[in-house]
């Protein structure tokens, strides 16, 4: 048995050092500290950017919402698609659009503004042409390109014209059985074949005896 130690009496190691105890009380909650100094640097660090070249010729005008590129064909401007995330900004002869954030949405968002560039230089300097075809079996149709309009007449023998719209500076030119409409914007070029082709849509026909309408046969670069 040992010595029976009286009430409010406590053992007391002569040689443990209170600062020790200290230390060592403190030595994880800065480690941790540490650690997390740690990750916040990093998460500053870590950007996702794309950038785009910008040849010789061309100009880029940059604002909070709205960017304008200019070359030997003319000028296009477009919005962008921005968040409060996302920051775009010209960079000696490059554009270059970034965020801190990694998520998937916001990688695609900056794809989509960076393709946006990419399709104005190419207007600016090189232009979009889309050549669609005439058909038909039936009827002939005759087509006539105006100002802001395209007139389709005959078309499976009906009396009444149809129309299709030219959307904004895109120039359309008949030659012989096709059609050709090239423009620097390619949204407006795209959109103005896609009414072409929605123009002369056959409903309550048989598609597979009627083929009549205007079909999109190429695409790409104006020559």
């Amino acid at each position: 048995m040992g010595e029976k130690i009286p009430a409010g009496k406590a053992v007391r190691d002569s040689n443990f050092d209170n600062s020790q105890r200290f230390y060592e009380s403190q030595k994880g909650e800065g480690n941790e500290c540490r650690r997390k100094a740690c990750r916040i640097l990093l998460l500053g660090v870590l950007m996702y950017s794309k950038e785009v070249a910008v040849p010789e010729g061309v100009t880029v005008e940059i604002t909070n919402v709205k960017f304008k590129v200019s070359g030997p064909k003319g000028s296009v401007e477009k919005n962008f698609e921005l968040t409060k995330q996302i920051k775009a900004e010209k960079v000696e002869n490059k554009i270059k659009i970034s965020s801190e954030n990694e998520r998937r949405n916001t990688k695609a968002l900056i794809g989509t503004n960076i393709g946006h560039i990419k399709n104005a230089i190419d207007g600016v300097t090189k232009g979009f042409t889309y050549r669609l075809r005439v058909v038909y079996s039936h009827f002939p149709v005759t087509v006539k390109a105006e100002k802001e309009k395209v007139v389709i007449s005959n078309f499976l023998g009906e009396r009444t014209n149809r129309i299709a719209k030219i959307v904004g500076q895109s120039q359309v030119k008949i030659e012989g059985a096709d059609i050709v409409v090239t423009g620097i914007n390619i949204e407006e070029v795209g959109q103005t074949a896609g009414n072409l082709e929605l123009a002369t849509r056959i409903v309550g026909f048989d598609k597979k005896i009627f083929q009549d309408g205007i079909y999109l046969v190429s695409r790409g670069e104006e020559k």
